[in-house]
Formats: C-alpha cells, structure tokens, sequence
C-alpha cells in the first residue's frame, strides 16, 4: 500500500531531462499503488487545454496509461497551471481538486494544496493571484489566440523570474500563521504541500496538538517525490538520467 504524492517539476520542451524522468517515474514506481497526488506546478506553463503541443500530448499520455491501469491520479492547480481545465481531466482521466482538499491517507486526515496560499507576506503576488484566479479575466485569455496566449505566458514567466530574484526569501516562504490555521480550520494534524522547494517535514503544534508539515521538493535538480505507506512518509529523490 502505497500513496506518491509530486509537485513542482515545472515540465517544459526544454528540460529534455525533468520530462525523462517523470516519464520514467510514471512507467516504472506508479504501477500497483493507491494513488498519485500532483500537487500544482506540474508545468512551467500552461495557457489552456487547447494547446495540443506534441510536448504537452506526451504528458497527458503518460496520465491517460496510469488511469486506464485503474489508479487514481489527482491534481491540484499551482501558480503556474492554474488553467489547466475540464479538457485536460477528461483527456487524461486526472481528477481535479479545490485548491485546498482534506483527505484521508490511511486513517489520517491530511490537507493538501499546491502551497502558494500560505505565503501571505508575498503580497505583491496574493495581489497577482487574486487577478488571474478571476474567473472573468480566465475567461477572457482563452478566448484570445492561442499564439498570443504562449507569447503572454512566456513574457509573465520572465516577469515572476526576475521579481523573486528581487524579493526576500522570508517573505517567499509560508505564514507560520497562515499554516496554523488552515490546519485548524480543516481539523487536521498533517498538511502536505509543495510551491517553496524547500522540501522537510516540519513537527509544529497545532490547537495544542502535535502537528507535522510536509514539504514537498521541485524537480529542478533530481526528481522529488513523497513516498507514504500505512505507517510512515518519506521524502525521496530521483536522479536524472546522464545527458
């Protein structure tokens, strides 16, 4: 019994070596599990289900066999997908899920979430996320050509690049706070969640209680995947495979 859970690999054309070991990740560990969480950021781009890329093809493939095999596959949006929609789910089988969602992964309540929501001090980018979660301003850029959409999408990559360059890494970071009381609010003891890279389990006390944050890693480097079975989770890597 076996639930894995990924976030952040920010898969493009370009990273020849992420997709690789994704794809591999996907032939070779998910077979026989309970489940795959995607937790937000499983691209670096995406600008609507109707961006039938030969790249973006290879990806929903690789869901779509998973699926098809009869495990489960769930995905939250992260800063970078929000636009991933009803087209893509129904073409791949991946379920989607609210931006927060409790649950139960082998009798423990957990919350899990893309992450972005917790760095309440970031607040030119909660200003930001406000805008583009707008469902009118959504519905708008995809009625535009899909050409233009790329273009858009390229130039607010370089933008949100170059302003995190600027910005303290505290304020990039979660709320203390802000986790204390959505693990509160959703009456859990464990939240999992990606967004930082800063991938740890974190012990913390939550309405008195013993509370643990697991934080899950980008794919920048090597693979990053938490492994979590009855009894324990396990932050693990994945090496890339030699160029």
């Amino acid at each position: 019994m076996t639930t894995l859970f990924i976030s952040d690999l920010h898969l493009s054309a370009e990273r020849t070596d992420i997709t690789d070991c994704f794809l591999t990740f996907m032939k070779e560990e998910t077979q026989g599990i309970d489940a795959l969480y995607v937790l937000g950021d499983l691209f670096e781009m995406w600008v609507g289900d109707d961006d039938h890329s030969p790249f973006h093809q290879q990806i929903k493939t690789a869901f779509k066999q998973l699926t098809d095999s009869g495990i489960p596959c769930y995905f939250i949006h992260g800063n970078r997908d929000f636009l991933v929609g009803k087209q893509f789910s129904r073409e791949t089988g991946v379920t989607l899920l609210p931006e927060h969602t409790v649950i139960d992964l082998y009798g423990q309540p957990t919350l899990i979430l893309h992450g972005d929501t917790l760095c309440t001090l970031d607040e030119g980018y909660q200003a930001y996320r406000k805008k583009v979660h707008n469902p009118l301003i959504q519905w708008l850029f995809l009625r535009l050509p899909l050409a233009l959409r790329r273009r858009i999408g390229s130039r607010l990559r370089q933008s949100s690049s170059t302003a995190n360059q600027e910005k303290q890494q505290t304020i990039m970071d979660v709320t203390p706070a802000a986790v204390v009381d959505a693990m509160a609010a959703h009456q859990v003891s464990t939240m999992i969640h990606g967004h930082t890279h800063r991938p740890a389990i974190h012990q913390l006390t939550v309405q008195d209680q013993p509370a643990r944050r697991i934080v899950l890693g980008d794919w920048y480097d090597h693979g990053s995947v938490l492994v979590c079975a009855p009894q324990t989770c396990e932050l693990q890597t994945r090496t890339f495979a030699p160029a």
